[in-house]
């Protein structure tokens, strides 16, 4: 079928819906291209947190999360999107470019993945035990490509040297000046169109309950989700078989299936991946998955008790700052 032009309001919406994904401390490093029929995608390297993500690789993975819920969108209005991979081989920030030829039929589903990115959040806050899980997992791996990712579910008894990991990593930037000083701008209370706002972070109260997270700024809250009085979250890790910028873009887009996929279930989720940012930590994720590839990221995945314990959505760039039409 020959790829057709979207009609630019149907190309507005479905990137705007897109740019809910998320990304290392909400920074939101992408940009977006209208050439003709083709929307192009790039990372912007001045948007990456450099003291947290010294590599650039988890803005890459940012980046393939906003490209699969862009996929997810255009789905939604009838298209479905096909895409080119780093396209250009003297850009590497030139991510992706995508053609689009009308879907034949637009089901139930579509349209529920599409609602369930407005419906996902990341929680900071403990989770109660995700109920079947068995079932759940089932579906991720129908859902997911593997070979762009692969899923590994940690068993509950290797959580205390997970929670070890997660301690090792804080202590190790301890006394990283530059990398505290990055948290700090990414949780500054003057920003409204990006950054983790304050309603998104925990107190040294709730982070207590939480073993495995990455130490923001403690925020003061009165004492939410008190029923959890300890994270029972079942967590799993997304890994490659390399690190290289393809791997990286791969890893974001089925970090987007599957938070969408858990968020259709009613489950809760946090990423994270501070844990995969530092050697000695990441070999200790590495031997807890018992396989020989690359740990890029940990997902939480639990249940909260109550709707109204949701957390805000978090504040994205205005569409004019991602979007821009030429020609």
């Amino acid at each position: 079928m020959a790829n057709s032009a979207l009609d630019p309001q149907v190309m507005a919406n479905a990137v705007e819906l897109a740019c809910r994904a998320p990304s290392v401390h909400n920074s939101q490093p992408w940009h977006w291209v209208v050439e003709g029929a083709a929307l192009k995608l790039f990372v912007e390297p001045h948007r990456v947190p450099h003291a947290t993500d010294l590599s650039g690789r988890e803005a890459i993975i940012s980046c393939g999360a906003v490209l699969d819920h862009l996929r997810v969108a255009v789905a939604a209005a009838g298209w479905q999107a096909h895409v080119a991979r780093f396209p250009n081989p003297n850009d590497m920030d030139h991510l992706a470019t995508v053609d689009f030829s009308p879907l034949e039929y637009v089901t139930d589903a579509h349209r529920a993945r599409a609602d369930a990115i407005l419906a996902r959040r990341t929680d900071r806050l403990p989770f109660a035990a995700p109920p079947a899980w068995t079932a759940f997992e089932a579906v991720l791996r129908s859902t997911i490509d593997t070979d762009r990712a692969t899923l590994h579910v940690l068993a509950d008894s290797v959580r205390p040297q997970l929670a070890e990991a997660s301690r090792l990593t804080e202590s190790l930037r301890r006394y990283d000046s530059s990398y505290h000083a990055e948290l700090h701008w990414w949780t500054a209370p003057y920003e409204v169109s990006d950054g983790v706002p304050y309603s998104a972070l925990v107190s040294a109260a709730e982070r207590d309950r939480v073993d495995i997270a990455r130490r923001f700024p403690a925020e003061e809250h009165p004492d939410r989700r008190p029923e959890v009085a300890a994270d029972q979250s079942t967590i799993v890790v997304l890994s490659t078989y390399d690190d290289s910028r393809r791997a990286a873009l791969g890893c974001g887009e089925v970090l987007s299936d599957v938070l969408l996929e858990a968020t259709m279930a009613g489950l809760a989720t946090c990423t994270l991946t501070h844990m995969t940012e530092l050697a000695a930590s990441r070999d200790i994720v590495r031997a807890l998955t018992g396989a020989d590839d690359q740990p890029q990221l940990l997902i939480r995945i639990g249940l909260v008790p109550s709707i109204s314990q949701v957390p805000p959505a978090t504040p994205r760039r205005p569409l004019a700052d991602v979007l821009e039409f030429r020609g």
